[in-house]
């Protein structure tokens, strides 16, 4: 159930009610679509059907916002990771991350790349926190996608010899590799076909 969040900006000191989940939603959109620095706060709040200090006193600031959005992208659209790495297997656990990276690049109701790899690219200075926030997530990812495959050499379900840092690395460098490639106009085909490449490279 959605929480109403009541600030007094309508007139004659009326209080207006807002769904603070589905402006969260709309916020996650606007900086999907824009990245943290082209997302503008007159953007985020035409978006968010509020005003600014509706928007400081429910979110904070806006990289308190971003990082809000940020929490409900790995919750909503990139929850196929954390599902993914309940998988029995290590391979099964490479292809869903894979091809759930595709099902999300090449839907065409949600803007193109993802959150995680495009939200700060082309930031300056001012937003080196973002870009910090980002990469700490990056590398959360690929730490327990590193675990899930030490957990596989133990149960002997990938080669002794299979290094998990590594092959973490090479599934993290593909779905990243493809979202930018997304990003470009790559197609879903296109995609799946960078998938079956890189499964084919899969230890035995």
């Amino acid at each position: 159930m959605s929480m109403k969040v009541k600030k007094s900006t309508a007139p004659m000191g009326r209080p207006r009610a807002f769904d603070i989940e589905a402006a969260l939603d709309r916020a996650l959109r606007v900086f999907w679509e824009k990245g943290y620095e082209g997302a503008s706060l007159s953007d985020l709040t035409k978006a968010m059907g509020i005003n600014r200090p509706s928007l400081y006193a429910a979110f904070g600031d806006k990289q308190a916002l971003f990082r809000k959005a940020l929490d409900r992208y790995a919750d909503g659209p990139a929850g196929y990771v954390r599902e993914a790495l309940e998988e029995p297997t290590a391979r099964a656990v490479a292809e869903r991350l894979m091809r759930g990276a595709v099902d999300l690049l090449a839907d065409p109701s949600t803007p193109s790349g993802c959150l995680w790899v495009q939200g700060a690219l082309a930031c300056g200075d001012a937003a080196d926190p973002v870009r910090q926030e980002l990469a700490l997530r990056r590398a959360a990812g690929e730490a327990a996608i590193r675990q899930r495959f030490k957990r596989a050499i133990s149960d002997g379900d990938l080669p002794a010899g299979a290094n998990a840092a590594d092959l973490a690395r090479f599934v993290m460098t593909v779905t990243i590799g493809m979202s930018v490639l997304a990003a470009g106009g790559a197609s879903r085909a296109e995609l799946l076909r960078v998938v079956q490449t890189a499964l084919r490279a899969w230890p035995k």
